[in-house]
């Protein structure tokens, strides 16, 4: 494998693999469509992938699964009105990829999928998937994913009289106050949910 990936042309094949047969390809399938020589190169090749959150294996099955990075290119077709009604025309604006849009640096980025209802005053709801980005310092307001006291958790980060605080989007959840760790896994910068 070469030692340098070039990440644009992979995830360009896999969408196209993905746009026309619904699913990734198998690791022989990689083997052939990225014209790989061995298969040992194209399993240390998935472990970027899995790494970088471009794709992510079904913990049932092993099998490769897309994440948003994959996902095609959308028309942008206007704006709407979130007020009072007005009259609107479609008409084609451009074309938007998703991890473009939401994802400004896909090496650093990994998606999490939310329980629990604690930030739901934020608008994140149980079921919802997080982007999440690594290696970014969060400053107040900013909501993290953390790992307090050897437990993992979504909150927002705040600072009270130089402490450091971890605070719910919902009243019935009490502050929390690291003990003795605190590690922050990353900072959330957007939020998706799925209506149907």
């Amino acid at each position: 494998m070469p030692k340098r990936i070039d990440f644009q042309a992979v995830i360009a094949k896999l969408r196209s693999f993905y746009a026309k047969r619904r699913r990734l390809p198998s690791f022989s399938e990689l083997q052939e469509l990225l014209d790989y020589r061995s298969k040992g190169s194209v399993s240390a090749l998935v472990g970027h992938l899995l790494r970088r959150g471009i794709v992510r294996r079904d913990t049932t099955t092993g099998r490769l699964l897309p994440t948003l990075l994959l996902e095609p290119h959308l028309k942008v077709l206007g704006t709407i009105q979130a007020g009072f009604p007005s009259p609107a025309e479609e008409e084609l604006l451009d074309t938007l990829s998703l991890d473009e849009f939401l994802i400004r640096k896909p090496e650093a980025s990994f998606l999490v999928k939310v329980t629990g209802d604690s930030m739901i005053e934020a608008g994140i709801c149980p079921g919802d998937l997080v982007i999440v980005e690594r290696g970014r310092d969060p400053k107040p307001g900013h909501i993290v994913i953390a790992e307090v006291d050897g437990e993992w958790t979504m909150k927002y980060y705040e600072k009270r009289k130089g402490q450091i605080v971890l605070r719910a989007a919902n009243k019935k959840y009490p502050l929390i106050f690291p003990k003795q760790e605190l590690k922050i896994g990353g900072i959330v910068i957007a939020n998706v949910r799925k209506y149907e």
